[in-house]
């Protein structure tokens, strides 16, 4: 009798937990902007690496707006970055499935190398299907909060997983990648996750580990991880990474308390 019933007491305090965390999700994402000045004074110590470009990627029903902070941020740094001006995204329709590779070109050809693609949310899933697409024409990928491994199965009840169903008669692209998103990329990766997502499965928004292949947690909302100071020093540190010799990321002493353990998760 017992066995029985603390599966179902399990389930049920999760989906209390993740209603709550839904419900909160605006407030805490503005916690995050919050936190941002706070703490802006620390992150101007960011690591700085060698300039290339940048493109970065809105989430579901998101646009180039939703990503002027950490654009702004990736600016700063001193790395030449733009948004993908592509509207409104509303899913993999044909138009931007078309439109990605050919940007990243374009990209890769005007600045004289590969290009390093931050996806927020949907956006990383689309940075992570380039990687496999043009592999010589993207340098690394980070994802914020992208649940690719839940790409080409059915919706898990979640706020994000219900939207992305919405326009799923728009979408082009069907079924999964040989392997799956959550395997091992031709190129480094970051994946980014937080226990506290309101709007994803945060479990779907961790890959593989591998050499060049990692997961960082962090305590942001889904909706504010563009501007959470522990998203943006990453991102930084990421950015910094050369080529030849890309290492796994490492907390600074000053801002670890910002990101997760791993027996937090």
């Amino acid at each position: 009798m017992s066995t029985r019933s603390e599966p179902a007491g399990a389930r049920s305090a999760d989906r209390r937990r993740a209603g709550l965390l839904a419900a909160t999700e605006p407030v805490r994402a503005a916690a995050s902007a919050g936190a941002l000045a706070l703490t802006y004074p620390l992150l101007r110590g960011a690591p700085r690496g060698e300039p290339h470009a940048v493109l970065v990627l809105p989430g579901l029903l998101a646009s180039d707006a939703s990503t002027v902070t950490l654009r702004r941020w990736v600016r700063g740094l001193g790395y030449p970055v733009v948004g993908w001006e592509l509207g409104r995204n509303r899913g993999p329709t044909k138009e931007i499935t078309e439109a990605l590779p050919k940007l990243v070109t374009r990209l890769a050809e005007q600045h004289g190398g590969p290009v390093s693609v931050v996806g927020q949310s949907l956006g990383g899933i689309y940075a992570r299907r380039l990687a496999l697409r043009v592999p010589r024409l993207v340098r690394q990928v980070v994802s914020l909060g992208s649940p690719f491994g839940l790409a080409g199965r059915p919706a898990d009840g979640t706020p994000g997983a219900r939207a992305y169903d919405r326009y799923r008669h728009l979408h082009s692209v069907s079924g999964r990648p040989r392997g799956g998103l959550g395997g091992s990329l031709p190129v480094p990766s970051t994946a980014v996750y937080s226990p506290w997502d309101g709007v994803v499965d945060w479990r779907a928004c961790r890959q593989e580990p591998g050499p060049r292949a990692e997961n960082v947690g962090v305590h942001a909302s889904h909706l504010g991880m563009g501007h959470d100071p522990a998203v943006l020093w990453l991102v930084a540190d990421r950015l910094a990474q050369t080529r030849e010799d890309w290492r796994p990321f490492t907390p600074p002493a000053r801002l670890r308390l910002l990101y997760t353990r791993d027996d937090e998760d």
